[in-house]
């Protein structure tokens, strides 16, 4: 068959064994952080998650330069932990979630904040402030088995050398298992799904030529440079 156009190409991220991770897609989990909620004008009540998304097209790799998008002019960081399932499921128990997961990685929900308020104060969907290209910075995605989570790990974020969030992964209000459950029940997960688990407190602006680095006990670090407007 002829197609119109070229197909895009598929996105692959990188892991530490060496081999591609074909991305599917990517959920993102809402308000993880109490303090996080809090800076968001929000109670951090523990209600079931909620979700959004964005395209595959919106995951860059570590060390990318990504642009400062239109139509904005509060472009902020949100760093996190991101799952990559590589067994699919639906109504997966969280007992069992981990049978599911075939890693973790560091990563950016870049955000653009005035266009989320504005949705935010009319009710509107947050598309047009998540759904960005270039929006999902992820770092290197290590294997599960190789690579334990400890609720005591930390998740730092630092814009040039200032330190910007800091906390610790079992501060998550949902943990990773419970999001991969309740997940599971809106959608069936299939493998080359990503989630991005949700950001702590001190979410902040970047300007072009600052440089974001995501670290997280355990695994490696994620940096990407802004670049200019687009």
């Amino acid at each position: 068959m002829s197609y119109l156009f070229d197909p895009p190409a598929p996105v692959i991220a990188a892991t530490s064994d060496g081999v591609g991770f074909p991305v599917r897609r990517v959920f993102c989990v809402g308000r993880n952080y109490a303090g996080h909620a809090r800076e968001m004008g929000s109670d951090p009540v523990r209600e079931p998650p909620f979700f959004f998304t964005k395209w595959a097209e919106a995951v860059v790799p570590d060390g990318a330069t990504i642009a400062y998008p239109s139509a904005t002019h509060d472009y902020q960081f949100e760093a996190e932990l991101v799952v990559a399932i590589g067994a699919g499921g639906r109504d997966i128990a969280a007992a069992r979630a981990a049978d599911h997961i075939y890693g973790y990685a560091a990563g950016l929900d870049m955000t653009r904040r005035d266009l989320q308020a504005a949705a935010k104060a009319t009710g509107r969907p947050w598309d047009v402030a998540k759904n960005v290209e270039q929006s999902a910075p992820l770092g290197v995605i290590r294997p599960a088995a190789t690579t334990p989570l400890d609720p005591a790990a930390a998740i730092t974020l630092h814009v040039g050398d200032t330190l910007r969030q800091q906390d610790v992964l079992g501060a998550m209000i949902w943990s990773v298992a419970e999001i991969v459950a309740t997940l599971s029940t809106l959608y069936r997960l299939e493998p080359g799904d990503l989630i991005y688990t949700g950001t702590p407190e001190g979410v902040g602006p970047v300007s072009p030529g600052d440089v974001l680095r995501v670290s997280i006990d355990g695994l490696a670090d994620l940096c990407v440079t802004i670049g200019p407007r687009a």
